[in-house]
């Protein structure tokens, strides 16, 4: 079992190229069936109230699971494809949001920063 992003990412790779199925993986198709695979992922949650959506019965956890499984396989074949270090990027957008967002100005707050950042 892989236990890291890296090793993760090889098996994925892996996977796809002992099926030929590096033909199919652009980034537009990867791109799109990770768009198809987090709307299976929403499909577990539609018309559940926020306290069904926070305590899923065991049977949905773990389908909710299995497509979660699946957007982040997608995710990090785009990625793999594209050469982009994902930690790096995510640490990258942290910071950013970190400026964006600061705890003092948006704390409990969730509307966009530019309607309570008056240095915009």
């Amino acid at each position: 079992m892989p236990d890291s992003i890296a090793e993760l990412t090889r098996a994925i790779r892996r996977f796809a190229e002992e099926r030929d199925w590096e033909q199919f993986h652009s980034p537009k198709n990867l791109a799109m069936a990770l768009i198809a695979e987090a709307g299976e992922l929403v499909e577990h949650f539609q018309w559940l109230s926020q306290r069904q959506s926070d305590n899923p019965e065991p049977d949905s956890r773990e389908a909710i699971a299995l497509e979660m499984a699946d957007v982040l396989i997608y995710l990090l074949r785009l990625a793999d494809r594209l050469d982009i270090d994902l930690l790096a990027a995510a640490a990258r957008k942290l910071r950013i949001n970190e400026e964006r967002y600061p705890a003092a100005l948006c704390r409990g707050r969730a509307e966009k920063y530019h309607r309570y950042r008056t240095d915009e």
